[in-house]
């Protein structure tokens, strides 16, 4: 067994993987951004090195300063755990070349099942059913016209390395080619370092089915049956549960079986999950998860194995620790994403200070989170704070203790998506299991999710209690990149500013960049509209220039926030008379972007 690992991520994902090396009494390490300085995984951690800023890219994608991490820590083994660098193939050859075990898939694996068009080959090769789509990569809007003339539209431009939605843009008309080309290509480069993208007919109501694998070193396969992730708004799962209501036993058995066979035929070892599109009976292979999901506590709950411990063992050379026909489904599991964001807003993301957090116990409830009561959730990541795993006998038991749970999970400070879920556990079409992936976009009135988010939402007009006197602080002092923690008690003393916490750049006083005070930011100085930012973010790209013209309702720059990109659009028409931010710049809520006049 290892004697330390480094976890290469943050947030809740990096707190559960580190549970599960305590339990088998490895240490653990943590990397962190400048955002992250005080977040939940840097403070579960044995010891913890700061990568990098707050910018994905320049931290938490910065293979250098994750192995240079790795090298301080002295770490024998790295867990990437899912997103960032998990299913970069070339990261996790550094690694193997390094003095350090890779958890997960061997890079070869990676390649050929990591990449879409690859992974497509593999599985028609093995005799998977496959969505009609490219084996190749695309390189021009022209060829996304010419599949649509042969298959239709909808089309699915897809990016090679993307997965969980990013990456994937929907042409419902030639006259979108160009700009979702562009916007798949620019998340693909963002998100994944590979600007690759390919097609797939677009299905128009299929089923989401997913099926979790493990495999180890010793010729082991095995299947732990499926999830159903339908539940999707904007092609990122919402609510996720075991085992699906919508298949028969039939159909499980052969999605089951063609899972494990396409697996078999690659030589891919630890966990990962095969994923299908399910419409009118037939099934298709839509992609390899070459790492874990975020949903794979469904299948922990459902079957009692630890799927983390398994990724471990498996990569510290262990054959797996049980056999297909020990894994049983017990009872029904249902994951709620809990993620900062407001759902009467078009889910645009929430950032603020955890007021009030006091998350659903009692039993059949499991949460897994990084975050407490105080901490700062900020917009440079993922808007996921937590999740609800709510376990019972069967799905309407579940659904039940689901309901229950999720009106005890009590969040203040800012909007989460709470009162959408407690709609969806009484609503029909969820209930009854008969719901699709469009449902959420096409289907559910948007007055109905506005209601619930004014009956259960948090009161916008609510003044934040702030305490007045600290006696106690907890400091951060990095040597030499590693962080060590200081505790300073002073009575009588005025607040300090703590800078933050497990989200990006909140709890440090910035000035009003608008208004000229000294803070570095952008000041408009031209009369006129100005276009600020309604969210914190990056900008990801400018689309005007000093001197254009718009018109009301024109895109003028695209925010990236919590990985979701956000159109910034003048409200009314001018003449852009100063751009105050560039490609690649941070700004925060109200900082001023453009001037029209």
């Amino acid at each position: 067994m290892f004697r330390k690992v480094l976890v290469a991520n943050r947030g809740e994902i990096a707190v559960r993987v580190m549970r599960a090396c305590e339990e088998l009494g490895v240490r653990t390490v943590a990397v962190y951004s400048e955002a992250d300085k005080h977040a939940g995984h840097v403070r579960y951690a044995d010891e913890a090195y700061n990568v990098g800023p707050a910018r994905a890219a320049d931290s938490y994608l910065d293979q250098e300063a994750v192995l240079e991490a790795a090298r301080k820590a002295d770490a024998d083994a790295i867990h990437p755990g899912y997103g960032f660098m998990a299913e970069n193939a070339a990261f996790a050859a550094r690694v193997v070349e390094s003095e350090c075990t890779w958890i997960g898939p061997p890079p070869e694996a990676m390649e050929r099942l990591g990449e879409k068009t690859k992974a497509r080959r593999v599985m028609d090769a093995a005799g998977v059913p496959v969505v009609p789509g490219t084996t190749d990569p695309i390189e021009d809007p022209a060829e996304v016209a010419a599949f649509a003339e042969e298959h239709g539209y909808p089309v699915a431009i897809k990016a090679e390395g993307g997965g969980g939605g990013r990456g994937m843009k929907i042409v419902e008309h030639e006259g979108e080619i160009e700009e979702q080309f562009e916007a798949a290509k620019r998340e693909g480069e963002a998100y994944f370092d590979n600007d690759s993208v390919y097609l797939e007919r677009y299905l128009d109501a299929p089923r989401h089915i997913e099926v979790q694998i493990v495999a180890d070193h010793h010729g082991n396969v095995r299947h732990l049956g499926e999830r159903d992730c339908s539940l999707q708004r904007r092609h990122q799962k919402v609510i996720e549960e075991g085992p699906s209501p919508a298949l028969s036993d039939d159909l499980r058995e052969r999605i089951g079986e063609a899972a494990r066979r396409g697996i078999a035929d690659t030589d891919y070892t630890n966990a990962g999950t095969v994923e299908f599109l399910v419409e009118d009976g037939e099934f298709y292979f839509l992609e390899v998860n070459t790492r874990i999901q975020v949903e794979h506590p469904v299948t922990e709950m459902i079957t009692g194995i630890d799927i983390v411990k398994e990724q471990i063992r498996v990569a510290a050379g262990n054959e797996i620790s049980f056999e297909q026909e020990d894994v049983e489904v017990d009872g029904h599991a249902i994951e709620f994403r809990i993620n900062a964001e407001n759902a009467a807003n078009d889910f645009a993301p929430a950032t603020g200070r955890l007021s009030t957090y006091d998350p659903a116990g009692g039993i059949g409830v499991r949460i897994d989170d990084a975050v407490r009561q105080g901490d700062e959730i900020g917009g440079d990541y993922d808007s996921m704070i937590a999740k609800l795993i709510v376990h019972a006998g069967d799905r309407e038991e579940c659904l039940a203790r689901s309901e229950r749970a999720l009106r005890e999970f009590d969040v203040e400070g800012f909007h989460t998506v709470i009162p959408f879920h407690r709609l969806m556990v009484t609503d029909e079409r969820f209930t009854a299991g008969t719901h699709t992936t469009n449902y959420l976009d096409e289907e559910l009135d948007p007055e109905r999710i506005d209601r619930a988010v004014e009956r259960w939402g948090p009161d916008d007009d609510a003044e934040e209690e702030t305490d007045e006197e600290v006696s106690e602080r907890e400091f951060t002092v990095e040597v030499n990149g590693k962080r060590f923690e200081v505790n300073l008690e002073e009575r009588g003393a005025p607040s300090i500013p703590t800078g933050g916490g497990s989200g990006g750049g909140g709890g440090m006083d910035r000035p009003d960049a608008a208004t000229g005070d000294d803070g570095g930011g952008a000041v408009a100085t031209g009369e006129g509209e100005r276009i600020d930012a309604e969210m914190q973010g990056t900008i990801l790209s400018v689309e005007v220039a000093a001197g254009d013209e718009v018109a009301a309702g024109d895109v003028v720059l695209v925010l990236e926030a919590m990985k979701m990109e956000n159109d910034v659009v003048a409200e009314s028409g001018g003449t852009v008379a100063e751009v105050l931010v560039s490609e690649g710049e941070s700004v925060d809520m109200g900082d001023p972007l453009v001037v029209l006049e």
